[in-house]
C-alpha cells in the first residue's frame, strides 16, 4: 500500500480503483462546472478536491510512447501507459456538469440574469478553499520561508487577471502562443484560459473560426486553428512536465504558489463588479408585423441580459399590389463580457447597488462557503 503522505502518486502507472468512480465523476463535475465560467479553471477545482497531482500526472502520461502505442495499434500497451480509468470517470463528470449547466440549469444564461449569485458562490467557494488548503500544510512546513512563494503567486496571479486585452497579430506563431499560453492556463488554479484568450485578444477570433466549422468557410476555420491546437498540444505537454517535476521536488513550495495563484483570482471573480460587454449582430431575419415572435418583442421589449438575445431593427412598410404590408428585421444579438471593474464594499457604486443584487452576491458566498463542508469530505475520497 502506498503512504499518500510520501507519497501522494505514482507516475509510472495508474493507481485508480472503480470503487473511486462515484468520487472521480463528482470531481469531475466540479471541474467541468468551474471551466463554464470565465475566470474561474478547472485546475482550481482540482487543486480544491485534492487531485490535482494526479490531474498533472496522468497528463504527463499520454506521451510519445503513448503515441507510439497508438500509432502500431497495441491498445493493451496503450491502456497500461495512460491513467485511462482516472480520466475517463474524471471526464464523464465533466461532461455531465457540461451537459447539465448548459441544459437542465443553463449557468451561462444565469451569468448574465443573476451574475451575483453565480460569482459569489464560486467566490465563497475559493475562498474558503484557501482557509482549507493552508490549514492542511504540514505544520512542519508552515514558515514565513514559506509564505513568500504564497505571496508571489498572489502577486502574479492578481497581475494577469488585471491585464488589458490589446491589439495582437493573427500570425502563425503568435496564435500558436495564445494555444499554449492557454491551455497552460486552464490547468493553473486561479487562471482561466478564456480569460486569457481575452488577454490576448483572440477570444472573439478563436470563436469565429469555430463558427465556421460547418459552413462555407469550413476550410479556413480548419487552418486558422491549426496553431492554435498545435500550440496547445505542445503546452499541454511541456507544462505537466513542468508541473509534475516542481510537485515531486519542491511540493510544499509549489503548493504554495499555487494557493497564491488562489488568492490573486479572488479579485476578478468578486461578485459585486461593473461588467461592460461586446454585442455582435450574428444573424438578421425578416419577419411579419403579425409575427408571434415580433408582437412578444413589441410587448415586452428585448431581453437585454442575455448571453443571446433578439431585438427589433427596424420596421419597414412595404406597398404591395393590394395594400401595404409592415415587415420587421429582427436581429439575433450575441453579448460578450469584454472588462469588469470589482466594486470596493464601501464604494459608491457598490452602496447604490440594487438590494436583489446585493443579497444574491452574499447568498452566493455563504453557499460557496458551505460547499466546502462536502469539499473536505470530498478531498479524503478518491
Amino acid at each position: 500500500m502506498v503512504d499518500k503522505k510520501k507519497a501522494p502518486f505514482i507516475e509510472s502507472f495508474d493507481l485508480t480503483r472503480w470503487k473511486e468512480a462515484p468520487f472521480l465523476m463528482l470531481k469531475g463535475f466540479l471541474m467541468g462546472s468551474a471551466d463554464i465560467v470565465p475566470g474561474v479553471s478547472g485546475g482550481t477545482m482540482a487543486l480544491i478536491t485534492g487531485i490535482y497531482d494526479r490531474l498533472i500526472f496522468a497528463i504527463k502520461s499520454i506521451n510519445a510512447k503513448a503515441v507510439s502505442h497508438v500509432l502500431r495499434f497495441r491498445i493493451q500497451l496503450l491502456f497500461g501507459q495512460i491513467h485511462w480509468k482516472f480520466f475517463l470517470f474524471l471526464g464523464c463528470g465533466m461532461v455531465l456538469a457540461i451537459i447539465f449547466f448548459t441544459r437542465v440549469v443553463p449557468l451561462q444564461i444565469y451569468m448574465f440574469t443573476h451574475p451575483e449569485i453565480v460569482y459569489g458562490l464560486f467566490f465563497g467557494l475559493i475562498l474558503g478553499s484557501i482557509v482549507l488548503l493552508i490549514r492542511e500544510i504540514d505544520t512542519k512546513e508552515r514558515s514565513w520561508k514559506n509564505s513568500f512563494p504564497l505571496f508571489g503567486g498572489a502577486l502574479f496571479g492578481f497581475w494577469v487577471v488585471n491585464l488589458v486585452p490589446g491589439d495582437t497579430p493573427e500570425t502563425f506563431w503568435f496564435v500558436f502562443l495564445t494555444g499554449s499560453v492557454a491551455i497552460s492556463a486552464m490547468v493553473l488554479p486561479g487562471l482561466s484560459g478564456s480569460y486569457i484568450l481575452l488577454i490576448f485578444n483572440k477570444y472573439d477570433y478563436i470563436l469565429m473560426q469555430l463558427s465556421y466549422l460547418g459552413t462555407h468557410n469550413t476550410t479556413e476555420g480548419i487552418l486558422n486553428l491549426v496553431p492554435f491546437i498545435l500550440g496547445m498540444i505542445v503546452g499541454i505537454v511541456a507544462f505537466s512536465r513542468l508541473l509534475s517535476w516542481l510537485l515531486k521536488n519542491y511540493r510544499t513550495v509549489t503548493i504554495n504558489v499555487l494557493i497564491g495563484f488562489l488568492l490573486g483570482s479572488l479579485y476578478v471573480i468578486w461578485p459585486f463588479q461593473e461588467r461592460q460587454y461586446h454585442e455582435t449582430i450574428i444573424n438578421v431575419e425578416i419577419m411579419e408585423v403579425t409575427n408571434p415572435v415580433v408582437e412578444e418583442l413589441m410587448e415586452h421589449g428585448a431581453e437585454t441580459n442575455r448571453p443571446e438575445y433578439l431585438r427589433i431593427a427596424r420596421v419597414v412598410e412595404r406597398n404591395g399590389e393590394t395594400q401595404s404590408v409592415k415587415i420587421v428585421e429582427v436581429e439575433t444579438v450575441s453579448k460578450k463580457l469584454i472588462s469588469n471593474k470589482p466594486f470596493n464594499p464601501w464604494s459608491s457604486e457598490f452602496l447604490d447597488l440594487e438590494h436583489v443584487r446585493k443579497r444574491g452576491g452574499i447568498i452566493g458566498m455563504l453557499i460557496g462557503l458551505l460547499m466546502i463542508i462536502g469539499i473536505s469530505y470530498l478531498r479524503k475520497k478518491g
